[in-house]
């Protein structure tokens, strides 16, 4: 008989040692704020079929019914397929003064900072955790050039002025939300717009999934992309007209985690519920897990994943920054030292994930150092196990679930609630291998 998983409220217990079996994945979490706000800002009710409801993405939805869309959730208890029905928000008579509750999600924010900008309304967004903490600049600049005023400090940021269309510029090494925030308040603006990004993109796969949505819904844009720049030209008075019923795609970022376990055990893992022709970023783990040493296969099923001759890598995480907790974890259990690089935007996230990454890893005996941008991992064949805090941090604790695949002793996870920002329902689903 395996050993079970232990769930308090304050913690959960793992068994160390590897799983096995199959696994179906939520869905996306990044397509879903953009197919709701895309939804939002169109001229007709739009039903989006989704598995698997996050905080972040109730989050989007409580601001777009603040701003008087009608956003109704049916949610299935078991994790199964639900549906969002999202009425469009009238444009012309946007709600004024509105509260804006974004919690914890900088993808809430960011996306409809230009948003109600678009719509010339005033509203005052709720910043909670850490997200005060995460710079705005130069986004908020180019946003007051172009007629907006913020206003605030801590968890309280007051936004009003109408948006105007015109030319934007944002370096390249920032955080693609920036982009894709603009990118979908251009339509709806009264002229056309021009946003020239400067030098290589980071995250830049995020981006192309905003312009899928965009495409999807009919919105015509121009991309032009050099060695030194890339710039998107997009006329105004576009509105988004998405099919009357869309679903949402498969999550590679939740992913992630199963498709490492499965790296680490002898029988594998398979994941359900995956689209082979995303193109999410977070789809990069199958070619890491191929370099690593591991088996991956795509089956009718889904992706199988399992254990080979695990060899330590090098990893530029510029353009995959959330997969690194739960790599960094694999790494661990892989022979060699691996370096983990480009990764300056993780101290940036709910926790600073270089320092709690290295934190995890360490309390459950892993060899880790920290470096400037990123880590510094010494493999090994087994970990001891022991008690890992997350920080209060959802990819930490996720990543805390694939090192034990490779403990010999139990883990302790405090504050497993934690993962109910981007995957309610991952312990759960963990307890079905």
């Amino acid at each position: 008989m395996r050993d079970k998983v232990i769930r308090e409220a304050e913690y959960v217990t793992l068994p160390g040692g590897p799983r096995a079996g199959q696994v179906s994945v939520p869905s996306s979490k990044s397509q879903l704020h953009r197919l709701l706000i895309c939804a939002t800002l169109g001229e007709r009710p739009v039903e989006i079929c989704y598995k698997g409801l996050s905080e972040d993405i109730r989050a989007t939805a409580n601001c777009l019914n603040a701003l008087g869309a009608k956003v109704e959730t049916e949610e299935a208890e078991d994790g199964s397929w639900g549906r969002l029905l999202v009425t469009p928000v009238d444009r012309t008579k946007p709600a004024h003064g509105a509260v804006l509750h974004c919690g914890e999600s900088g993808t809430t924010l960011r996306f409809l900072l230009p948003v109600v900008g678009m719509l010339g309304t005033t509203c005052l967004f709720i910043r909670a955790g850490r997200l005060p903490e995460r710079p705005l600049a130069p986004f908020d600049e180019q946003l007051r050039i172009h007629g907006m005023t913020l206003d605030g400090e801590g968890s309280h940021l007051t936004v009003s002025g109408a948006l105007r269309s015109g030319e934007y510029a944002l370096p390249g090494n920032i955080s693609s939300q920036y982009v894709s925030g603009l990118l979908m308040a251009f339509s709806g603006l009264a002229g056309p717009s021009r946003l020239r990004v400067e030098g290589r993109l980071e995250s830049s796969k995020y981006i192309e999934m905003t312009e899928a949505v965009l495409r999807q819904s009919g919105i015509v844009f121009s991309k032009n992309v050099t060695s030194t720049e890339t710039v998107w030209t997009m006329d105004g008075g576009q509105t988004p007209a998405l099919p009357k019923q869309v679903t949402a795609e498969g999550d590679w970022s939740a992913a992630v985690n199963f498709l490492c376990m499965g790296a680490l055990s002898a029988e594998g893992v398979l994941v359900q519920g995956l689209n082979p022709d995303s193109v999410q970023p977070d789809k990069a783990i199958l070619e890491v897990l191929h370099r690593i040493g591991a088996t991956v296969e795509w089956r009718e099923q889904g992706v199988f994943v399992r254990k080979g001759k695990l060899q330590a890598i090098e990893f530029d995480a510029s353009q995959n920054p959330d997969v690194v907790p739960a790599l960094a974890a694999l790494l661990s259990l892989c022979e060699g030292t691996s370096r983990i690089y480009h990764a300056e935007r993780l101290r940036l996230k709910e926790s600073d994930r270089i320092k709690s990454t290295v934190h995890l890893l360490r309390s459950l005996s892993g060899i880790v150092t920290e470096t400037a941008d990123g880590l510094l991992i010494q493999g090994r064949p087994f970990l001891d196990g022991g008690t890992a805090d997350p920080s209060g941090d959802h990819r930490i604790a996720m990543a805390a679930a694939v090192a034990a695949c490779g403990c010999k002793r139990p883990v302790q996870v405090l504050t497993p609630r934690c993962v109910a920002k981007s995957y309610p329902r991952f312990w759960d689903d963990l307890e079905q291998l």
